[in-house]
């Protein structure tokens, strides 16, 4: 089991939703991903969301993380997944900044190039996989709605049977900065921005269904 900081998922999440400054077309994305969330789970009483990105190491597992605390956090029978174009690895930097926030990582298959991750917080009632796999991965359950997080994803997945909906978000890749003095800054930021979107989603999602 990885270490974890003092810093709670709840309290980074919280936190996370008072810095965001969102532009008006990224707040009507986010609205309309919350309206499609709802839609499916008012005829079904749940769910699926898949985060997409090229290599699933970095921006779609921070999707997939963050998502997964935010249907604890909201009460809601949301599950979180994600995937990618091609597989690599869940990236260390990527795992280092959600321990950082009070994630825990047990490693459940070891493997130099890509290890399998049992993922909780404290207070969780269940655990989520973390490990690099491509979208179309079984384990990914179908039909969900699908949200790319990077221009690549989005140009090489043009179409994606399993999906209700497809929507593009992408975000900033912090791999510009591995290896660099900013690193953990970048990816804290990558991190906030990614949790503050996931709070405005829920939050509409629960006003949604009220």
């Amino acid at each position: 089991m990885y270490k974890t900081s003092t810093t709670s998922p709840e309290n980074f999440f919280k936190t996370a939703s008072k810095k965001i400054l969102l532009t008006e077309t990224r707040t009507k994305t986010l609205l309309e991903i919350s309206q499609n969330i709802a839609n499916e789970y008012l005829k079904t009483k749940v769910a699926h969301i898949n985060f997409i990105c090229t290599h699933n190491s970095r921006r779609s597992q921070l999707g997939q993380v963050w998502t997964y605390y935010a249907a604890h956090y909201f009460n809601l029978n949301i599950h979180a997944f994600s995937g990618g174009t091609e597989v690599t690895a869940f990236f260390r930097n990527t795992v280092k900044t959600l321990q950082d926030v009070g994630f825990d990582f047990k490693v459940t298959d070891f493997s130099h190039k890509n290890p399998t991750y049992l993922i909780s917080f404290p207070g969780s009632k269940d655990a989520v996989l973390g490990f690099s796999k491509r979208f179309d991965n079984a384990l990914n359950t179908k039909p969900y709605i699908a949200i790319t997080t990077c221009n690549n994803a989005d140009e090489n997945c043009p179409f994606i049977p399993s999906a209700l909906a497809r929507f593009h978000l992408p975000f900033v890749d912090p791999k510009v900065s591995d290896d660099s003095p900013e690193q953990d800054a970048t990816y804290l930021k990558t991190s906030v921005q990614i949790a503050a979107e996931v709070f405005v989603i829920f939050t509409e999602v629960k006003k949604l269904l009220s």
